[in-house]
């Protein structure tokens, strides 16, 4: 158990848990304000982001940052954004479960040092393991479940978005759903 960010932050750079330590550039351990409500979690870094060391900062990252701007939302300002890995899968392959179970210790104390209070899962990967193996981002999308006391929502990944243009709309649809949700929590979110 870590008792600060910095201690966080400084051990997990120089993981060595897994393979995947081996081929990176840039470890992703997450960006945004450290006392937000609202944790965005995906599922692992791609090439930008093993590039520049931040998640979603690829075209995927841009079209995460308009919806999030639509709601009032910014990674710099009220939200923190994580992933289920921390460095990137060869050819953007899903992380394995393997790979996720050496490096879930590192979003668990992520989370744990941040208390929020709703959490978004990005995509199949991150909504299946943390709210429910058979999850289905097409069917149950925007939809929150109560976990422990906090709130979760599973929604589109960017990426897919990006493959699959018509999901927009239900996508924007799941960050006014999110919206009013903080609203009704956690309204203090849009005073960071």
């Amino acid at each position: 158990m870590y008792d600060n960010w910095e201690q966080l932050k400084n051990d997990c750079m120089n993981c060595r848990k897994c393979q995947l330590a081996a081929t990176r550039t840039k470890l992703v351990f997450g960006v945004g304000n450290e006392n937000a409500r609202v944790l965005f979690i995906g599922e692992g870094p791609g090439a930008n982001e093993d590039l520049q060391g931040e998640p979603f900062v690829g075209r995927g990252g841009q079209l995460l940052d308009k919806f999030l701007a639509a709601v009032d939302l910014d990674r710099k300002k009220n939200i923190y954004i994580a992933n289920m890995v921390k460095c990137r899968p060869p050819q953007n392959r899903d992380p394995s479960p393997e790979e996720q179970n050496e490096c879930i210790g590192w979003l668990r104390e992520q989370t744990r040092l941040l208390k929020p209070k709703i959490i978004v899962c990005l995509g199949r990967i991150s909504a299946t393991r943390l709210i429910s193996p058979d999850f289905k981002v097409t069917k149950q999308h925007g939809q929150f479940f109560d976990k422990n006391g906090t709130l979760m929502m599973g929604t589109f990944h960017p990426a897919a978005l990006l493959r699959n243009p018509n999901q927009k709309p239900e996508a924007l649809e799941d960050f006014i759903a999110l919206r009013e949700k903080i609203l009704e929590i956690c309204p203090e979110t849009y005073e960071l």
